[in-house]
């Protein structure tokens, strides 16, 4: 199917010389000389590589078959990250390679989108917050509660994130996955 750069939106997903891409960002663009054209920056789906991409107004582009099944993490099994289709219980490994940084991000049970390109499973989409425990942190000093001061946690998942000062270990934040950015303290 054919898609207009008019129809152009975050996320869509498209094909370009044989590879799978998602619009991370775009921008119609109206020169005074010569004819209008969109700026995007697309995402590799298969490698994350992030590349700037020209295209005229009304240039067509051929949307990507693609399909996002959700599956949860189960485990990891050496080099592989083992999910499980929570429909069919078909289990699909991927590398660590494949997963890149979203592995700091993972913890058993987590439920995410894995993309499928043409029957292939090629990438996953984590959820865009997690919940997770703080497991070491130093503690905060008495009277820093007031202050935009963080101090870097290291969560469950073995990622490291910047968090206020107030928070002690064992605590459960939730994070942007985006951004790796501690959003608030969840209770509980």
């Amino acid at each position: 199917m054919a898609i207009s750069t008019s129809d152009f939106k975050n996320g869509l997903k498209i094909e370009l010389d044989g590879e799978p891409f998602t619009i991370t960002y775009f921008q119609h663009v109206k020169p005074g000389k010569g004819g209008a054209f969109v700026r995007t920056k697309v995402k590799n789906l298969k490698t994350g590589r992030v590349i700037d991409k020209r295209f005229r107004a009304g240039e067509k582009v051929q949307a990507a078959d693609i399909e996002e099944r959700k599956m949860q993490y189960l485990y990891l099994d050496g080099e592989n990250l083992v999910f499980m289709d929570s429909q069919t219980y078909e289990q699909t490994p991927f590398s660590t390679e494949q997963i890149g940084e979203g592995i700091k991000w993972l913890k058993e049970n987590t439920d995410v989108d894995v993309l499928f390109w043409r029957g292939n499973p090629i990438n996953i989409e984590l959820p865009k917050f997690i919940e997770a425990e703080i497991v070491a942190c130093e503690p905060g000093e008495k009277g820093d509660t007031a202050s935009n001061t963080t101090k870097p946690a290291t969560l469950e998942t073995g990622a490291v994130v910047q968090v206020p000062l107030f928070l002690k270990q064992g605590q459960r934040i939730r994070v942007d996955t985006r951004s790796g950015e501690y959003v608030e303290r969840v209770s509980g």
